[in-house]
């Protein structure tokens, strides 16, 4: 009997594990979905019909994700979500109506699952597992099940061919920005990348994306080809436009909805607003087009959009933002997203994996800063931050004034000591440095 959520993490975990210490290869070669699919069918966890949307990309995913979700539930739709990873709760993978499974629940299921997950199990050979995100996604879609849900939009991990949140019959296929990420995993090229994520796409269905680069492009329009759906590109004509700053996010028109409140400040989160509108557009647009009453759920459901973590401002004096940038794109993002409401001096706080440009986080977050202090975390022991001379060494080289504090609270005493209570304090960190925000400033994530 699982009774807790740390029996039940180690239990889904398990088959994973006992692979930990290989080498990591190619997903082509070493992810395989068909455990989870033998999961799904023994417990006909797919049995239900309802409207799957799937989402992929290499950024924005899990803000598309939560901005459809909510538009639909405000076009009355009983809405489940599955993303990843979790600020502070597992729980938080798996919502219905933006409100976390509570873990009562999850355990119940879990444990009813137990006898299903043992026959599975027992049928892996030494060199398959039971992907934790399949065993999530089974939780889910028994929940979903539970609670009614009827519109279900789910964020692929990573990639997207061999991603076990793709075994859904999702009509529906939604690509953020593709860019060259996790290359030891997906490959070294663009193609190979979109090739990947392209396969989320399902015959006969709908795929929508936000503009991409020609040799994207290509892969998609041929995926789409081979699987015989149709595929919508969405041009500058179909995105949003930024009107206005507000204390609590931006105003910006799309058309036909006219002036929409978006209670997110990131700028990149009006590309990813777009994006989730036409998404839900193609969902359950009418025949006879889009009324005035369906305008108005858009409107209100957009304007209840709560996504934590992204250019989050949690504090006012010192003015304090938060957001998961670990790429220069991102935190470049981030800067201009804040650029007209930093208060000098500005200290920004950055924690960023040492597999990722670490260095060039540095420089984007120093271009903007009076001092620079680079933080890490030990939450995840198989995430790794680059060493303190590494990271000093990579900062000083950019910045006269760069730090180094080993945990987050000291970085925040230093940074507060910098910025005083007149000036602003950017926090450029990966997404558990931001689930450690939301625990230092008592942020409830259990509802969105």
């Amino acid at each position: 009997m699982i009774e807790s959520m740390e029996d039940a993490i180690r239990a889904i975990f398990a088959t994973r594990r006992h692979l930990d210490a290989a080498p990591r290869g190619l997903d082509e070669y070493t992810r395989d979905i068909a455990p989870t699919r033998r999961l799904l069918a023994r417990e006909n966890l797919l049995a239900v019909e309802r409207d799957y949307a799937v989402v992929t990309g290499s950024r924005g995913k899990g803000s598309v994700t939560a901005i459809m979700a909510k538009l639909l539930e405000a076009l009355g739709r009983r809405v489940g979500t599955v993303t990843s990873p979790h600020l502070v709760h597992w729980n938080e993978r798996i919502r219905v109506d933006g409100r976390m499974i509570p873990t009562p629940d999850f355990l119940r299921i879990l444990n009813d699952l137990q006898p299903a997950l043992a026959a599975v199990t027992d049928d892996l050979n030494e060199t398959q597992y039971l992907s934790p995100q399949g065993i999530f996604l089974a939780v889910a879609l028994r929940y979903f099940a539970e609670t009614g849900v009827d519109a279900a939009v789910l964020e692929v991990g990573r990639g997207g061919r061999f991603d076990d949140i793709a075994v859904v019959p999702n009509a529906l296929s939604v690509f953020t920005p593709i860019m060259l990420e996790h290359t030891s995993l997906l490959g070294d090229s663009l193609e190979r990348i979109a090739w990947h994520k392209s396969g989320i796409i399902k015959s006969g269905g709908v795929a929508i994306t936000l503009p991409q680069a020609p040799p994207i492009i290509d892969i998609l329009r041929r995926e789409s080809a081979r699987k015989a759906a149709r595929l919508v590109r969405l041009n500058e004509d179909k995105l949003a436009r930024w009107l206005a700053d507000r204390e609590d996010g931006q105003l910006i028109r799309l058309h036909p909805y006219g002036e929409l409140a978006l209670p997110l400040l990131g700028r990149y989160q009006i590309e990813n607003a777009s994006l989730a509108i036409r998404a839900v557009e193609l969902m359950g647009r009418r025949k006879t087009g889009i009324d005035p009453a369906w305008m108005g759920a858009i409107r209100l459901g957009l304007s209840q959009v709560k996504w934590l973590g992204r250019a989050q401002k949690l504090e006012d004096m010192p003015a304090v933002y938060v957001d998961g940038a670990i790429t220069v794109s991102s935190a470049a993002s981030f800067v201009t997203s804040l650029e007209h409401r930093l208060r000098q001096p500005v200290v920004s706080i950055v924690g960023i994996p040492r597999d990722r440009d670490y260095a060039g986080v540095y420089k984007v977050m120093a271009a903007v800063s009076q001092a620079l202090i680079i933080t890490e975390t030990d939450i995840n022991p198989n995430t790794r931050f680059p060493t303190r001379e590494e990271a000093l060494t990579a900062a000083q080289d950019l910045h006269n004034s760069a730090h180094y504090r080993k945990d987050l609270p000291a970085a925040l005493e230093l940074a507060r000591e910098l910025a005083d209570t007149s000036g602003t304090i950017l926090l450029a960190v990966s997404l558990m440095l931001v689930g450690e925000t939301m625990l230092i400033w008592d942020v409830d994530t259990t509802t969105i």
